[in-house]
């Protein structure tokens, strides 16, 4: 680990915190009611507009089962929605590549994959999706499903602050209102700026460029039936070809990668994502984008703590992402700029100097070196977003396990947008369970007890996900059509098939890349896990939200366990590294810890 790597994690950390504090005073507004917000009484007029033309009723209260019908009739009619343009692309307009329909199975997992929040993406987007494609049906489900991960936290919160109510807000009024006071405004900006530092956004046909060195290859001579031309002694005849060009891809870029960011999507317009330096070409964007991944789900956390009342909340919840995330981090930093044993046995230089990064450079991004690319891949999987600017596959063992475990934690070290602060909620109720157990007292959070109920539904939000990366990476390992896409036999071809389930279920999005998942088995196995993984822990939370908002809060009294202070952060990170060692170990033995070891014996 280098100075500069601390140094560039310092400087993350600081301006994430300098960012999030002002927009989390913004999002308890826009959660806390539907009031106009200062400065934007003609925004709220809009607001207003829209629901008068959606025929909203003036009585918004829901109940939590009325909430959670209309979130996933919502989410169910978005999933239609993206499947259709997919399989009608080639008649529709803004298509200047004539590219065709996507296949079925492919349409299937993609639109499941974009509704999730999770923008698994089996195929090359520039090869595949078209322009309209990319914006009205992907690009515009990158927003609606970050509104509704934010929809969730907010009646979650809102079932802590309340005093003894039936209702825990209304669906529709808090999609609109993330939609139209945070998603649109940020992603705007973030998008201007990176026009400003060359972000592509247009929509021309790609271009055919002249190469400044022309390349020369050898490829096997075909005949007219696509045959291989063997000669007389039956070997493969090779022909020389000479590549004098070469097609850019064009497209609206920047406006994707804005809300891909911001709404922890992650979805690339380019198949290389991130690394692509269409979507990231300057060490700025590349920071930039990293603060953009955690900016909402950090500001959340003080939105938290003010809407319940009690500031010191938000940081309790806050600082106990901070911890894990930068013990994590550190591990990723370690790992990667350590010299590959296979590479210093070839007596090749790895250290580091003024001349090259030093360490494990395989995979990981040259222009932003070992610090950027390893940090990157922290907070992308720490925060439930798919977007990579280096190769995960390429990482060493440690250093791929890492990402691994934060999906696996339940992507509640920042997480998703809404998503990861109702997780790590989940996990804080889960803990003061365990503290009145001990204590023996009915324990309580934010003055709501926490009774059979609402532990019943928390253990069925908590166990939803390992059962669906196990059972699926258990399915793929045994079945023909599960190892068939695997390129690297052994313990790192096992820690990519359980990378993709842990990716999917947790809503990710990430790939280590060396599976090809492109497959009916994949793109349904996986489509299966991303849809569960991320409604069957939503509506547990919503029930969670109805109790407790029906509940009365109760005075503090000195019998109540403190759930602000440096015990309450410590107990809340044991219990969430506890549950996710004790649900994965098994199977990250078989994956990371013995590639590991056979790596360095």
């Amino acid at each position: 680990m280098t100075a500069q790597s601390l140094l560039l994690l310092a400087a993350f950390l600081l301006t994430l915190l300098a960012l999030a504090w002002p927009l989390g005073m913004f999002l308890a507004r826009v959660g806390g009611d539907d009031a106009p917000l200062p400065g934007l009484s003609w925004l709220h007029r809009l607001e207003q507009g829209l629901y008068r033309a959606a025929g909203l009723p003036a009585q918004r209260a829901q109940g939590w089962k009325a909430y959670a019908f209309a979130l996933i009739a919502f989410n169910a009619l978005g999933t239609l929605f993206v499947y259709g343009v997919q399989r009608l692309q080639a008649w529709l307009p803004l298509n200047p590549q004539a590219l065709p329909n996507v296949g079925p199975d492919s349409s299937f997992n993609t639109a499941v994959s974009f509704v999730a929040n999770t923008n698994w993406q089996g195929y090359a987007g520039e090869q595949t999706m078209s322009y309209l494609t990319q914006m009205v049906a992907l690009a515009g489900q990158n927003f609606l499903s970050a509104a509704t991960g934010i929809a969730v936290a907010f009646a979650l919160i809102r079932a802590f602050a309340a005093r003894s109510s039936a209702a825990i807000g209304n669906f529709w009024v808090d999609v609109t209102r993330a939609t139209l006071y945070v998603l649109l405004p940020l992603s705007l900006l973030l998008a201007v700026f990176l026009m400003g530092q060359g972000v592509i956004q247009n929509f021309d046909g790609y271009r055919e460029v002249a190469l400044r060195e022309p390349v020369t290859y050898q490829v096997p001579r075909v005949d007219a039936d696509g045959q291989p031309v063997k000669d007389g002694q039956g070997q493969g005849v090779m022909e020389t070809l000479t590549a004098t060009t070469q097609t850019l891809a064009m497209g609206p870029v920047a406006s994707q990668e804005a809300i891909k960011m911001l709404g922890t999507n992650g979805g690339g317009f380019f198949n290389a994502n991130s690394a692509h330096p269409y979507e990231n070409p300057t060490a700025l964007t590349n920071f930039a984008q990293m603060i953009a991944i955690f900016l909402i789900p950090a500001a959340l956390c003080f939105a938290f703590g003010r809407i319940v009342g009690d500031r010191r909340q938000g940081w309790a919840v806050l600082g106990a992402m901070t911890v894990i995330f930068v013990l994590m981090t550190l591990v990723v930093f370690a790992a990667e700029q350590q010299a590959h044993p296979a590479l210093q046995a070839l007596g090749v230089d790895q250290a580091a100097s003024s001349l090259q990064a030093g360490g494990n450079m395989e995979g990981n991004e040259t222009r932003f070196g070992i610090a950027a690319s390893s940090l990157f891949a922290a907070v992308t999987t720490a925060a439930s977003c798919g977007a990579v600017n280096a190769m995960h596959d390429s990482l060493m063992p440690l250093g791929g396990a890492v990402p691994l475990l934060l999906m696996q934690f339940g992507e509640v070290i920042f997480g998703g947008v809404g998503s990861g602060l109702y997780g790590m909620l989940v996990f804080a109720i889960l803990a003061v369970f365990i503290a009145g157990l001990m204590i023996g007292r009915t324990p309580e959070y934010l003055g709501k007890k926490v009774q059979a109920y609402e532990m019943k539904m928390t253990s069925i939000a908590i166990l939803v996900t390992p059962v669906l990366v196990l059972t699926g990476t258990a399915i793929a390992v045994v079945s023909a059509a599960g190892t068939a896409g695997v390129a690297n036999p052994g313990a790192h071809g096992f820690s990519e098939i359980l990378y993709a389930f842990s990716s999917a279920a947790n809503n990710n999005g990430s790939a280590f890349a060396g599976l090809s998942a492109n497959t009916s088995f994949y793109n349904t196995m996986l489509a299966i896990a991303m849809w569960f993984g991320r409604f069957a822990v939503i509506v547990p939370v919503l029930a969670i939200a109805g109790s407790l908002a029906a509940k009365q809060r109760l005075p503090v009294t000195g019998g109540t366990l403190p759930t602000h202070g440096p015990l309450f952060v410590a107990l809340l990170i044991g219990v969430v590294l506890l549950v996710g060692v004790l649900n994965y170990v098994p199977a990250l033995a078989l994956g990371p810890v013995i590639e590991h070891l056979q790596l360095f014996q």
